[in-house]
């Protein structure tokens, strides 16, 4: 089997579930990891990958704190055939001209612009126009769910347009400490907000608008919306698009999943490593149609959503797999993927 060399620039919240994803694939090596962290956070690292510095000049302040350097991201880009960048946002961008001089393929994160690489990536939605190139850019997390949702809609022929208002988590869990917001809700300066305009850089005739707010909690993004059918519908053909599509689990409030913070829990209760969900959580019995109108609620966890699509995006760019189906078949399996959490009338799926 053909397996590709890959290396992880930045090892936080996206980065260490990256290095994790890759490890766990069939056709994938960990070429190693760079980051510039001297503290817990790129020590847990050690033993699993080679650790190079980001830049010379933290190479021996690594060191200092007892993390053994490998060498410099110029030395690990010479050992890879492609270069994931999950550096904090805007810092990847700057890394570009890098990449390039290095000839290594590259994949950024959605805090990037699209103009950045010219191509905004979702598997399911546009895998086949990613096949070969140099670089993409995966999409944030709430754009991701979006075009995983509408798109599966659309693939059903019953997406005319769709409206959306999102809540999203203030910080993440892990710097809360920091910084955010408490006891209020910050609704974002323009409409649209950026996701929806997001999405359409990968699938452009996506007709939505989206609304957002900042919320105060850091446990994941909820979604609320209102979509307009081709036609009128029946609640199941609607349900029966969201079972067609990938990366869609149905949740429901009658299993006592009422909130976010209770999915969150079930997630360490299924074992899921670093309690994660990278499937779009809608909630089966809020789904509601009314003649040609459909509304629902589904839930995103924001640090790991994006983790699958960016192993699928590796295998497009590289060429290991041929088509979407393909490439997502091995992702789901290596990630364990579920349609449901919970199998109807109770136990796991």
């Amino acid at each position: 089997m053909t397996t590709v060399r890959v290396a992880v620039n930045g090892y936080g919240v996206i980065g260490k579930r990256v290095a994790d994803a890759v490890l766990a694939q069939p056709d994938m090596e960990l070429a190693g990891i760079a980051d510039v962290a001297t503290d817990w956070r790129i020590k847990t690292a050690i033993g699993r990958a080679p650790i190079y510095a980001a830049t010379a000049e933290t190479a021996a302040g690594m060191a200092d704190a007892g993390v053994e350097v490998a060498g410099t991201l110029h030395e690990l880009l010479h050992s890879a055939d492609i270069v994931v960048d999950t550096t904090p946002k805007h810092v990847a961008a700057g890394n570009v001209a890098h990449y390039r001089e290095h000839g290594v393929k590259f994949i950024l994160q959605g805090g990037e612009s699209h103009k950045t690489t010219g191509h905004s990536f979702v598997a399911q939605a546009n895998y086949a126009s990613a096949i070969g190139r140099d670089s993409t850019r995966v999409v944030s997390c709430n754009t991701t769910s979006i075009v995983r949702v509408l798109g599966a809609l659309r693939d059903a022929g019953l997406l005319l347009r769709a409206r959306g208002v999102l809540i999203r988590r203030a910080t993440d869990p892990w710097e809360s400490h920091e910084g955010g917001i408490m006891n209020t809700l910050v609704p974002e300066p323009v409409i649209p907000s950026h996701q929806g305009p997001d999405a359409q850089t990968v699938v452009p005739d996506l007709d939505l608008v989206t609304i957002a707010a900042k919320g105060a909690h850091t446990q994941t993004h909820s979604h609320f919306w209102t979509i307009q059918l081709t036609r009128q519908a029946t609640r199941e053909e609607v349900l029966d698009a969201f079972r067609k599509a990938p990366r869609i689990a149905f949740i429901r409030m009658s299993d006592g999943l009422v909130a976010l913070n209770s999915t969150i829990e079930l997630m360490r209760d299924l074992g899921r490593p670093r309690g994660d969900m990278w499937e779009v959580a809608l909630w089966e019995d809020l789904v509601t149609v009314q003649g040609d109108e459909l509304f629902l609620t589904y839930q995103v966890f924001n640090e790991a959503i994006v983790v699958p699509e960016t192993i699928d995006a590796i295998r497009a760019l590289t060429g290991l797999a041929p088509d979407a189906a393909a490439s997502m078949t091995i992702t789901d399996a290596t990630f364990g993927m579920r349609k449901e959490f919970l199998a109807a009338g109770g136990g796991t799926a």
